[in-house]
């Protein structure tokens, strides 16, 4: 049995597809994936902002998927003919891999816009790397423009601009000020100079996707930090010296954070199966039509929502959770062990972390802000968590207790976590839908 990603839904999938197993099954599972860890992707925000340790939220696959082997590789190919996976290694090296089952759980990568200078002088936010890089960027901004007596430069380093007002953007943007304000406190020169934080995105308010009143709540909690919040607004171009807007306007800055959402993995077109909005077309049961071998789930897979007729279900963590779950479950059922069953789930709400004290959730849809949410946010997290939940509840109470530590690591450097500028490449046509 091979998995292709180890994100929410490889995570998942090979979790339970392990306990549905009989222990005698015979049945070899194995997970290939670029890192030897699972990243819970919700907290790096707080990574970013120096409030937690990137190890907590890098979760061991060999510790904590015992009985799953492991392969370190990225997946470059699928011959569905051939049943066999073709992937690389670190070192470069090319291997192939055959499987009696397959489930395809490749994730997301970032979406991507037509806008020129974007890809050159913008950074992501999608692993460790680039949560490690902004928070050294940030840090040293600061201390660079305390260095430097232009004013002009100066106010261009203190002013950060993040793309995208979705659940990412948007706790960057409120984890942003919290985390310079602790920075300048530390350089006298710049008592007096104003930081900047803009959080910009073409839709009418800020999380589009939750509740009003948790919208309305989040914009609150920007806004008093001093967040300028643009809505309706993007950027139309991106150079070294700063943004243009869409609103003509001309931001001067060296901090372009791009958090606009993602899109499937190019892995997801390359196999040349039906793709509905680039993900896999599969059945409520997770099964790629015609091929009952393989199967689809999380980011890459267009599932079909049950609660919502003619829909798919949307690309969260806990929708793919969720669906990795099944995705095991249905491939130990294909092999006699358990009945095969369709993907049905409603929402249990949302949570959004907004620093400090301040947070947004809806759980079973009852909307909350303030410091209840706070807690049924982290508690949200520490429950979802696969490991190091003590630590980094430990961390948590330290950044209460003493602070966060505001100095640079030097591990990543810009050029090691360029934007995402890729695009997929074109498919045959008739090879598609959608």
């Amino acid at each position: 049995m091979v998995i292709v990603g180890a994100g929410f839904a490889g995570y998942e999938a090979a979790r339970s597809l392990t306990k549905a197993l009989p222990p005698d099954s015979g049945v070899e599972i194995v997970l290939v994936n670029p890192m030897d860890y699972f990243l819970y992707l919700p907290l790096l925000p707080e990574v970013a902002a120096a409030v937690i340790d990137p190890r907590r939220i890098t979760v061991s696959l060999p510790a904590t998927l015992p009985g799953v082997r492991l392969l370190l590789g990225e997946v470059q190919s699928v011959s569905l003919d051939e049943r066999t996976v073709h992937y690389t290694d670190p070192e470069g090296g090319s291997h192939s891999l055959g499987y009696d089952r397959l489930i395809l759980a490749a994730g997301s990568v970032n979406k991507l816009l037509p806008i020129p200078g974007v890809g050159e002088h913008a950074h992501g936010f999608r692993n460790v790397a680039e949560a490690l890089y902004l928070r050294d960027h940030i840090i040293r901004q600061i201390e660079l423009a305390d260095a430097t007596d232009d004013p002009d430069e100066r106010t261009a380093r203190c002013t950060f601009v993040v793309v995208g007002a979705g659940y990412t953007g948007t706790e960057v943007a409120a984890q942003g000020p919290l985390f310079t304000d602790r920075i300048v406190e530390r350089h006298p020169h710049l008592r007096d100079q104003k930081v900047r934080w803009l959080l910009l995105d073409l839709a009418p308010k800020v999380l589009p996707e939750l509740d009003p009143r948790l919208s309305r709540a989040a914009d609150r909690v920007l806004r008093h930090r001093g967040v300028e919040v643009g809505t309706g607004v993007s950027v139309r171009e991106a150079t070294r010296e700063g943004v243009h807007l869409t609103t003509g306007e001309f931001v001067p800055t060296r901090t372009l954070v791009w958090c606009v959402g993602v899109r499937p993995d190019p892995l997801v077109e390359e196999t040349g199966l039906p793709t509905l909005k680039g993900r896999l077309v599969v059945d409520p049961t997770l099964v790629v039509p015609g091929h009952p071998d393989v199967f689809a789930c999380g980011d890459a897979a267009a599932v079909p929502d049950l609660t919502r007729r003619g829909e798919v279900t949307a690309m969260t963590a806990q929708h793919a959770s969720r669906q990795g779950k099944l995705a095991g479950r249905n491939v130990a059922a294909s092999l006699g062990h358990g009945r095969i069953r369709r993907y049905k789930h409603h929402d249990l709400g949302f949570v959004v972390d907004l620093g400090g004290t301040q947070a947004a959730a809806n759980p079973l849809r009852i909307p909350l802000s303030g410091l209840p949410a706070k807690a049924v946010t982290r508690g949200y997290h520490l429950l979802s968590m696969p490991g190091n939940r003590l630590r980094t509840a430990v961390d948590w109470i330290l950044d209460v207790a003493a602070g966060r530590q505001t100095v640079q690591l030097g591990l990543v450097r810009s050029a090691a976590v360029p934007l995402d500028t890729e695009l997929p490449r074109p498919v045959e046509q008739g090879t598609r839908t959608g």
